[in-house]
């Protein structure tokens, strides 16, 4: 297999709870996980010259080592001694820098890529404890689908399918540091902390709008006061028929879900011709995750 081409898909937050700063500095989460129909593309060639090329849509994006793709790639080079090089066409769909996991996504993609053209005969399981080696998110982005994260998001539980729904996304025109809603959080005892458990039991009664009552992302209590515009998003989602708005990881994207495709779509059309997002957009949930590597493409 000379070149395989490969969807590395986005996910949301349904809910996000920190629960402590741990003594290493990093932080310790209990988060419900979802993945949706919003994807980068990537195409893996392999060739007989050595080394890694990384190729993208967008100029800003590294094309080294700092980009996750090349991580990934790197690693699996390394840890196989593999002679042949990569070069790896990255067209970024996914906003950039907005809590959706894209570049974890885009690693993962690689790591499950590179697996079947060097027939390395890793299982998932294996390339999900490769993957914590790149970032916290790649292990969930290998598996997919609904899942509870725990520990520093890297302890992944499945958990039963959220029901099927429109989302819409919407990325401000702003750019928000990951560091600095961390550093800047303050967790006492007036700290509002979302209903994991509630949000958990919604998904095994198949209840979305038991799932949309009780989403929250503790996260916001950082990032809304210092960027209003989050907030404006998820009102105006909510006018339009969203029965639930959120920041998604550390922001700035917003996401609305919605029972009804005709608001959805009216919703996204709004926003598209307002001024709040830069980036708008409809899908919807994806919910089948890989047992096993089918050959087919993902």
């Amino acid at each position: 297999m000379k070149e395989l081409r490969l969807k590395a898909l986005a996910k949301i937050n349904l809910g996000l709870d920190v629960l402590r700063r741990r003594e290493d500095g990093y932080h310790e989460v209990k988060m419900v996980m979802q993945t949706i129909r919003l994807y980068d593309r990537l195409i893996l060639k392999k060739t007989d010259r050595p080394g890694i090329q990384v190729k993208t849509n967008l100029y800003y994006l590294p094309a080294n080592e700092n980009n996750l793709v090349y991580q990934a790639a790197k690693l699996l080079q390394d840890e196989f001694d593999l002679k042949s090089g990569m070069v790896i066409s990255l067209r970024k769909f996914i906003p950039v820098a907005a809590g959706m996991a894209g570049g974890s996504s885009d690693a993962a993609a690689v790591l499950y890529g590179m697996n079947r053209m060097f027939q390395l005969q890793l299982s998932r399981e294996e390339l999900m404890k490769l993957g914590v080696r790149i970032g916290a998110d790649v292990p969930y982005c290998i598996m997919r689908g609904t899942a509870l994260a725990e520990g520093i998001g890297e302890q992944l539980s499945a958990l039963p399918p959220m029901p099927e729904c429109q989302v819409v996304i919407a990325r401000p025109p702003i750019s928000v540091s990951t560091k600095f809603v961390y550093e800047n959080l303050n967790l006492g005892e007036h700290t509002v902390h979302p209903d994991i458990d509630r949000i958990i039991k919604g998904l095994e009664e198949g209840d979305l709008h038991q799932v949309a009552a009780h989403m929250g992302n503790v996260l916001e209590s950082v990032t809304i006061p210092h960027y209003p515009v989050i907030a404006r998003i998820k009102e105006e989602m909510k006018a339009g028929g969203a029965l639930n708005a959120m920041m998604s990881g550390s922001g700035p994207t917003v996401f609305g879900l919605f029972d009804n495709k005709e608001k959805a779509e009216q919703t996204c059309q709004a926003l598209r011709e307002g001024t709040l997002a830069k980036q708008v957009y409809l899908t919807d949930i994806y919910n089948t995750f890989r047992t096993e590597h089918t050959g087919k493409e993902e």
